[in-house]
C-alpha cells in the first residue's frame, strides 16, 4: 500500500465520521425538538428577552423616547430616588392590599362554585360560560357596567348597599371607596377564569377516594376538606400564584376608571405599582426611571412567588 492511498483513506475517515454525527443528529429527539421550539424561542429573544434586557439597561439612564441619544449613565440613582418617591410608597400599598384581600376571595369563591358546579349534572356547560364570561369580556366594558351600578343614586348595587348602611355615593370617584370598588372588579373579573381551572384540577380525581371516604364515615365537609383540598394543593398553588401576578400587574380596571384623567384617579386612591411605572415612562417620559420602578416590580413578582413555593412547599 502506498503512502498517498493511507493518506487518503486518513483524510476520508473525518469526512465519514462527521457525515455519520450529521445523520445521527438528524435522527436524533433531542435536536427535532429544539429544531421545532427554535421559531418560538427566535420569537422571544426578539419580543421578550432583547427589550427585557433593553429595559434593564435603560433603568441605569436618565433616557427618554422622546430624544434616546441623549442618555446619561446616572448608576443606581433612578431605584434611590424610587426608594424615597411617597407615591411609589401608596401605589404599592395598594397592590399589596389587592394582593391580600382580592387573591384569596378569588380562590376561595371559585373554588366553591367549582365544587359545586361539579356536582351539576345537566346545563353544566352553559353555566360554566356564564361563570367564565367575565374573564373574556373587554375589560373596558366590564369596568364601564360597573361603575353604573356602583354610581350614586342611580347604581343598583350602590341602592343595595345603603341597606347595610353604606353612603349613597359614586364608589369609583370616592376616595375612601374607589380601592375596594376595585377590588370587587378584580375579584369579579377573575373568578370564572379561576373556577375554570378548579374545575378542571376536579376532574382528575377519582371517585373511589368518595367512596372510600363514604366508607369511613366521612360526611360532605369532611370530604371537602379532607380528600378534595388536599387533592387539589397543586391547582390551588397555581390559581394564588397566577392572582398574584394579575394582580401586582392591574392596569386595565384603573386605567378605565381615570377616563382619560390622570391614573390613579380619584387623588390616587386606585393607583398601582404598574400605573405608577406607566406615569412615569410614558405621561412624564422619564423612561429610565420608569424601566427601575419597572424592574422592582419584576423583583417583588419573583420574590412573592419564592415566599409562595416556600408557604405552600410545593415544586414549581
Amino acid at each position: 500500500m502506498t503512502p498517498s492511498t493511507e493518506m487518503n483513506r486518513s483524510m476520508s475517515k473525518p469526512k465519514q465520521s462527521f457525515r455519520s454525527r450529521l445523520y445521527g443528529l438528524g435522527n436524533s429527539s433531542t435536536f427535532v425538538g429544539y429544531l421545532f421550539v427554535a421559531p418560538i424561542l427566535i420569537l422571544m429573544g426578539i419580543w421578550f428577552y432583547y427589550p427585557l434586557l433593553q429595559s434593564f439597561i435603560y433603568s441605569f439612564q436618565d433616557i427618554s423616547f422622546l430624544n434616546p441619544d441623549a442618555a446619561t449613565f446616572v448608576g443606581l440613582d433612578n431605584y434611590i430616588e424610587i426608594m424615597k418617591d411617597k407615591d411609589f410608597w401608596t401605589a404599592l400599598s395598594h397592590s399589596f392590599l389587592l394582593t391580600v384581600v382580592a387573591v384569596p376571595l378569588q380562590a376561595i369563591l371559585a373554588l366553591v362554585i367549582a365544587v359545586n358546579l361539579n356536582k351539576v349534572l345537566r346545563f353544566k356547560g352553559l353555566f360554566r360560560t356564564l361563570y367564565y364570561m367575565p374573564y373574556i369580556t373587554s375589560t373596558i366594558a366590564v369596568t364601564t357596567v360597573f361603575m353604573y351600578l356602583f354610581m350614586q343614586q342611580e347604581g343598583i348595587a350602590t341602592q343595595f348597599l345603603t341597606w347595610f348602611g353604606f353612603p349613597d355615593v359614586s364608589w369609583y370617584a370616592n376616595v375612601k371607596y374607589a380601592l375596594p370598588f376595585l377590588m370587587i372588579l378584580t375579584i369579579w373579573t377573575y373568578t370564572g377564569f379561576y373556577m375554570v381551572v378548579y374545575l378542571g384540577g376536579l376532574q382528575t380525581i377519582p371517585n373511589d377516594i368518595y367512596e372510600a371516604g363514604l366508607v369511613d364515615g366521612a360526611n360532605g365537609w369532611q370530604q371537602f376538606w379532607k380528600l378534595t383540598v388536599p387533592m387539589l394543593k397543586p391547582v390551588t398553588y397555581l390559581v394564588i400564584m397566577s392572582g398574584i401576578i394579575n394582580v401586582m400587574q392591574l392596569f386595565d380596571q384603573p386605567y378605565a376608571l381615570a377616563r382619560n384623567g390622570s391614573l390613579g384617579s380619584p387623588a390616587g386612591a386606585t393607583s398601582t405599582i404598574v400605573t405608577y411605572f406607566y406615569s412615569q415612562a410614558f405621561s412624564f417620559n422619564r423612561s429610565g426611571y420608569g424601566s427601575a420602578a419597572a424592574f422592582i416590580i419584576f423583583a417583588l413578582i419573583i420574590g412573592l412567588s419564592f415566599l409562595q413555593r416556600r408557604f405552600m412547599k410545593e415544586e414549581i
